[in-house]
């Protein structure tokens, strides 16, 4: 029994997953994905960028990866005293949230570089939006190889059609306030320690 900890020790300190953010580092990203939260609420509530759309429930999401790997897990799927609640993994929770936000970070960016209907409302209201993902991305992010690059993803995403234009991106911001929602659950559960109990 004592070899099977010492193993199932040995494994959790060689499985080569990123560090966890100092306490310091922690607050304010915990801050960071509340800002962004409160920023895409905001946002959607301007008549700027979804001015003149049919109004609609409809959103654009990514995927629906993030929302599995983050889901908490209440069952056990281990005997071992070591490696109980496993089914969470935290590391791949942020992977994915990182995947997310460079997603957007990308899909933004290149909608602020296409035809604009109304550049001058636009831009200042989609850069914060933008600025919080980057700054997210810098100093919240997990130091692994890699990295995340979605610009391949969004290459042909948008158009010279601005109406149309317009249109995906409301949609894409209603799914990324429901995705900002899930990230900031995610990372509660995160920072509340709960998977490590």
């Amino acid at each position: 029994m004592l070899l099977l900890q010492l193993l199932a020790l040995n494994l959790r300190a060689s499985t080569g997953l990123p560090l966890p953010l100092s306490a310091e580092n922690s607050a304010q990203c915990t801050l960071l994905f509340k800002s962004l939260l409160l920023n895409v609420t905001e946002l959607l509530k301007s008549e700027d960028l979804c001015y003149g759309l049919i109004q609609s429930n409809e959103v654009t999401v990514r995927s629906v990866e993030t929302a599995q790997a983050c889901a908490p897990s209440g069952t056990q799927n281990s005997g071992c005293v070591m490696l109980t609640n496993s089914s969470f993994s935290e590391s791949e929770c942020v992977m994915n949230i990182m995947r997310d936000l460079a997603y957007y970070d990308a899909a933004i960016e290149s909608y602020l570089k296409s035809s604009l209907y109304r550049p001058d409302k636009e831009v200042p209201l989609l850069s914060p939006t933008l600025g919080i993902i980057q700054d997210l991305r810098k100093n919240c992010s997990p130091k692994t190889k890699g990295g995340h690059n979605s610009s391949e993803d969004t290459d042909n995403l948008w158009n010279n059609d601005s109406y149309v234009n317009r249109q995906k991106m409301c949609k894409m911001m209603r799914g990324f306030h429901a995705r900002a929602i899930t990230i900031n659950r995610a990372m509660g559960y995160i920072s509340s320690g709960d998977h490590r109990k």
